[in-house]
């Protein structure tokens, strides 16, 4: 079985490499029941095991999923969306937290796509994404608890990375946004240019999407503070301008929002020191 680079520091988790050891015969299990000849995997998944796959002389492609809380309902998600601006789900194994997608082909990542307007493909994208409100996905206020609870900790864990107002703003927003919210829809409440892949179905469809039902201004979070889309103060404010005005999203919550997100998704981020920035350059607006 080939372990993708993304996926070897699950050897040095307990839990995460039993689910490792236990891979090879996931994927034997799901070949067999869906009838599949499996390729080599992809790079760049962190979480999932994810290749290419021929069944009845078709291309389709293997998810299987690293149980864990953030990918729980993404199949319900990918069934709301039904293939409309996401890949579409062909299959599912919940027993074996695997998938079966439809191909991305060509599948380039839109953020290897400098000659592209990526926030015009996410203008596009997002109201597609914002199906109404169903269960079984859980909501962005019990989210944002987690969040809240954790955010000092995590800051102090962390060494205290980034100035203090960073975390207080965040703090801040996480105490009075959740309980405040619009209309809740489904969020895919991490789509940056990695999590979208040209297609030949559409020109480009969402992957990977850590479901939540929220309202819609949690949704530009991951876009402004995308650093492949730019990192400058100029850069990051035009993509929330753009996205809060084309969208008639309330530049208020968005802009709490996005602070709150990027810092409670930083201290364990590879990209700490990008996201502390991109909050330096909204508070300093």
């Amino acid at each position: 079985m080939q372990i993708p680079a993304g996926l070897t520091w699950m050897q040095d988790v307990p839990a995460a490499a039993a689910w490792l050891d236990a891979l090879a015969a996931i994927v034997e299990d799901v070949s067999d029941r869906w009838g599949l000849e499996v390729g080599a995997p992809f790079d760049g998944a962190s979480v999932s095991w994810v290749a290419p796959a021929r069944r009845d002389g078709g291309d389709v492609v293997l998810k299987v999923q690293w149980p864990h809380r953030e990918c729980e309902h993404e199949a319900a998600a990918l069934v709301a969306w039904a293939g409309d601006g996401a890949v579409a789900l062909l299959a599912h194994a919940p027993d074996r937290h695997a998938l079966l997608l439809e191909p991305c082909t060509p599948g380039q990542r839109l953020a290897d796509r400098p000659d592209v307007d990526a926030v015009g493909v996410m203008v596009d994208l997002l109201p597609r994404l914002w199906a109404p409100a169903t269960e079984p996905f859980g909501t962005l206020e019990d989210e944002a608890a987690g969040w809240r609870d954790a955010l000092w900790a995590d800051w102090a864990a962390a060494g205290e990375p980034c100035e203090r107002r960073l975390v207080e703003a965040a703090d801040e927003a996480l105490g009075d946004l959740p309980s405040t919210q619009g209309e809740p829809v489904l969020l895919h409440q991490d789509l940056h240019g990695d999590n979208v892949l040209s297609s030949d179905r559409e020109p480009w469809l969402a992957i990977d999407p850590k479901p939540l039902l929220g309202e819609r201004e949690l949704a530009v979070a991951p876009i402004v503070r995308d650093f492949q889309l730019g990192t400058s103060r100029k850069q990051v404010l035009d993509r929330f301008d753009r996205l809060t005005a084309e969208l008639a999203l309330d530049r208020d919550r968005a802009l709490g929002w996005t602070i709150a997100q990027t810092i409670a998704w930083a201290f364990s981020s590879g990209h700490a020191e990008q996201h502390y920035e991109t909050v330096r350059h909204l508070l300093d607006r």
